[in-house]
């Protein structure tokens, strides 16, 4: 029986990973898997080696004092690959975690096909990063066409498959209406997936609540959660005692709640792109510790934080960044776009042209999965 170890580092990257796997096991009931990975992979039946917030850290000096139980980690994964002896070793995204690792592998047991999801964004920084990938990673799974070049210039074996949350539109006729308040209309908040960034983005989040509730009692917001941390959402919630808000975790559900909404506020990151799939306005928050931050200008070739933005070198959606990211900042641009539909048509009509010109033709992951299969048999 064929085998492939599966390597997450974030909730996020166990949500791409199944996808893919998904297809796969479709495909063939004869593959063997095992990961590092999350509640995504699990519901597909599929053992992680540890729980996956064991090695999910926000901010270069949260890695920097953990520096030493990351080290562990990443040898504990290498060794448990090396055991495991599969056919590929499939990495998805956080790359300073799962390429580290595909590195060790590929030196101990170079018969171990590495394949790699989502590229490091050279394009953002550390551009050199691409020399190094070439010696151990076989085959790299683009979610952006113009990330090509990149890894062209270095002969190194790549494909475009693009990216899984803007393949299909959201259907907004669901199941779910009749559970939705009637009488209020939706905002849907995304404070992120890691423990990190909610500590920080929550509090925020929920003064933003209050401050809408003050001013006008006709909204309901969702926090779209991971299982992984939804309970904890909840508590904080509770302790505040705010009635109009609830949080939820299924993918199905969040997709048709976001479907519902009238705006959505999300932390930056691949999410935004699945807001403007569902061709919802939106705005972008962030924060890091002061330290972080400086680091994170020193080190990136940007000047903004959203894909969409990157894409255009200029903001079509707002970013509140660091001492912007408050709730009186948010409240203000949420009421001010609320109050200009014209600002929301033209908001969404630049970022549905930016997605028809990033947008795969085919699906990645059944591209993907194909690709994995075609390693497998070759």
């Amino acid at each position: 029986m064929k085998k492939i170890f599966v390597l997450t580092g974030e909730p996020s990257g166990d949500k791409l990973a199944s996808t893919v796997i998904s297809k796969l096991q479709s495909t063939s009931s004869e593959i063997e898997y095992l990961s590092v990975g999350g509640s995504n992979l699990k519901k597909l039946g599929i053992s992680s080696i540890y729980d996956l917030k064991e090695i999910t850290y926000l901010g270069f000096t949260s890695v920097i004092l953990n520096i030493f139980k990351i080290k562990k980690k990443i040898n504990q994964t290498v060794e448990e690959i090396i055991k495991f002896n599969p056919d590929i070793l499939f990495s998805v995204d956080s790359p300073d975690f799962t390429l580290r690792v595909a590195e060790k592998v590929k030196n101990i047991n170079s018969n171990i096909k590495t394949i790699h999801y989502v590229a490091p964004q050279v394009w953002i920084w550390r551009k050199n990063r691409v020399k190094k990938i070439k010696k151990f990673i076989d085959h790299i799974l683009l979610l952006f066409d113009f990330e090509k070049k990149y890894f062209d210039e270095e002969n190194i074996k790549n494909t475009f498959v693009g990216h899984p949350l803007i393949e299909t539109k959201v259907n907004s006729k669901t199941i779910i209406d009749n559970l939705l308040p009637q009488d209020k209309k939706i905002i849907s908040l995304f404070a992120g997936s890691r423990k990190s960034e909610t500590l920080i983005l929550l509090p925020i989040l929920i003064s933003f609540i209050e401050l809408m509730n003050k001013k006008n009692k006709n909204y309901f917001f969702y926090f779209h959660a991971t299982e992984e941390n939804k309970n904890s959402i909840l508590d904080i919630i509770r302790q505040k005692n705010i009635e109009n808000v609830d949080v939820i975790s299924e993918e199905n559900i969040k997709l048709d709640v976001l479907s519902k909404s009238i705006f959505a506020i999300s932390k930056s990151g691949t999410v935004s792109l699945q807001i403007c799939n569902a061709n919802i306005p939106s705005i972008i928050i962030y924060k890091l510790s002061f330290i972080n931050f400086m680091i994170f200008k020193m080190l990136v070739n940007v000047k903004f934080a959203n894909i969409i933005n990157i894409i255009n070198n200029r903001e079509i959606i707002p970013e509140l960044l660091q001492n912007e990211c408050n709730a009186q900042e948010i409240y203000k641009t949420v009421i001010y776009f609320l109050k200009n539909p014209e600002l929301i048509k033209k908001q969404l009509a630049e970022c549905n042209k930016t997605l028809d010109g990033i947008r795969s033709k085919t699906s990645s992951s059944d591209e993907s999965s194909t690709i994995l299969f075609n390693y497998l048999v070759s």
